[in-house]
């Protein structure tokens, strides 16, 4: 089972959001669930294309928010980058 690790620019993501976004006081509980299935899945996120690459992505508790990730599978670490709304034309998977 890999091990999911936020890192502190992910963390300034997300803290930024909930302020930003009016998010609810639960949001950390929600984001901690969504990020369960990378435990057992670690390749399920669609793979980035450009300078993302060779990131990661999947969606998280709204569908407007984008978890973007890499795995280390020598160590079986997935390593959260990033929190982006992917309605932001600065967005990841903006082409």
């Amino acid at each position: 089972m890999a091990k999911v690790r936020l890192s502190v620019p992910a963390v300034d993501d997300l803290d930024r959001m909930i302020v930003t976004h009016s998010l609810p006081v639960d949001t950390r509980l929600r984001v901690q669930r969504s990020l369960r299935v990378l435990e057992q899945f670690p390749r399920i996120g669609r793979q980035l294309e450009g300078r993302w690459a060779p990131m990661r992505v999947i969606l998280g508790p709204w569908r407007w928010m984008l978890i973007i990730y890499s795995y280390e599978e020598a160590a079986d670490v997935v390593l959260i980058v990033a929190f982006q709304d992917a309605r932001s034309s600065a967005a990841a998977t903006t082409p």
